[in-house]
């Protein structure tokens, strides 16, 4: 599936090319979700999150809803980042109101052996079907973002269960058995390469990896836990040259501190938290990579005159850092959605966008 046609709206693709734009390109991390009255229609209906993430056409509809609602200018994948280590066998569920466990968890040597790289087409094949239909069904409007979890986020869930207060089971695996969680680790990389290869040839024409957990580990952990494996990801998966290349955006929560070295890694573009000034993280990372980021999601919360004078300054901030310019900006919050949050106030943030950064 894997073409080099463009699609009409291409700014988002040329942003993250440091190409010039005619405005700065927004999307929006869970843009596709529980704030959307026709999600939970969809949600009822399907009748779990698992049920819908694996049936491509659901996933599918989902992947399109906030594009009829908003001229965003790129749509994601309706999926999660669990679906690697589910089809590692580990037995992934859902708790209401305590969200994802695994039936087995990892956390011996022996545990680790018992894993192997799924099979993209057969273990996964309902999220490869879902990036093709989705490719189908955008006719060429926007980009489709394919995603996943960085290794060290996966391994995060893995080895503790589910979601952490604390992150104390994975964090005394680190300091008493390194090795085991560097294993545990390099497979979760290779897994992590093999599917955004695939979902690649399926027809995703932009990848992001979401460390959403790297920023729990101190700077020194991070440099041996996280950063090695998303370097690693950055200059082995090969994405393409020229206008056919699909560009690759490393995300994390908390990663501040590591600007440099992930502008450093191979990646074309680096997200950033809202704990972070644009301008100091342009300016940090020069002209190496595209930017992508970094509006509190709590913004959001405020009336629309609010937000679209913070969405001024997050553009103005970027620009200063960028020696003035605005190109190598994608337009995002600094995290994901929330439930409860207004689809008003996210029409009022991209048009906001759209028109305070029209050159």
């Amino acid at each position: 599936m894997t073409d080099s046609k463009l699609p009409a709206n291409d700014r988002f693709l040329r942003a993250l090319r440091r190409e010039p734009v005619d405005a700065t390109p927004v999307w929006l991390m869970r843009q596709a979700g529980r704030y959307l009255p026709e999600y939970r229609a969809t949600r009822k209906q399907a009748g779990s999150f698992l049920a819908m993430a694996k049936t491509p056409e659901i996933a599918c509809e989902i992947t399109l809803q906030p594009l009829r609602r908003f001229p965003l200018d790129a749509a994601i994948l309706f999926s999660d980042i669990l679906t690697v280590p589910d089809a590692m066998g580990l037995g992934l569920y859902f708790v209401e109101g305590e969200g994802p466990k695994f039936e087995r968890t990892v956390r011996s040597a022996e545990d680790v052996a018992r894993l192997a790289v799924p099979d993209m087409e057969t273990e996964l094949r309902y999220v490869m079907d879902a990036v093709r239909t989705i490719r189908r069904e955008l006719n060429g409007q926007v980009p489709l973002i394919g995603f996943s979890g960085s290794p060290w986020t996966l391994a995060c869930y893995m080895v503790e269960g589910g979601g952490s207060d604390n992150f104390a089971t994975i964090k005394a695996l680190a300091l008493n058995a390194p090795d085991v969680l560097h294993a545990l680790l390099s497979i979760n990389t290779d897994a992590v390469i093999a599917y955004l290869a695939a979902q690649r040839a399926a027809g995703a024409q932009a990848l992001q990896v979401f460390d959403t957990w790297g920023g729990v580990l101190s700077p020194a952990m991070y440099r041996e836990f996280s950063l090695p494996y998303l370097t690693r990801i950055a200059r082995e998966l090969q994405r393409g040259d020229g206008d056919a290349r699909t560009p690759l955006i490393l995300f994390g929560k908390g990663n501040g501190t590591h600007l440099e070295a992930l502008a450093a890694s191979g990646t074309d573009a680096v997200g950033v938290d809202w704990t972070v000034e644009l301008s100091d993280a342009a300016r940090r990372t020069g002209s190496k990579v595209a930017l992508q980021g970094n509006l509190d999601p709590a913004t959001l919360y405020g009336a629309p005159d609010a937000i679209r004078e913070q969405v001024r300054r997050t553009l103005d901030d970027y620009a200063a850092g960028n020696g003035g310019s605005r190109d190598g900006h994608v337009f995002n919050l600094g995290h994901g959605m929330s439930p409860d949050m207004n689809p008003d106030h996210v029409a009022a943030l991209v048009e906001a966008v759209h028109t305070l950064s029209a050159r």
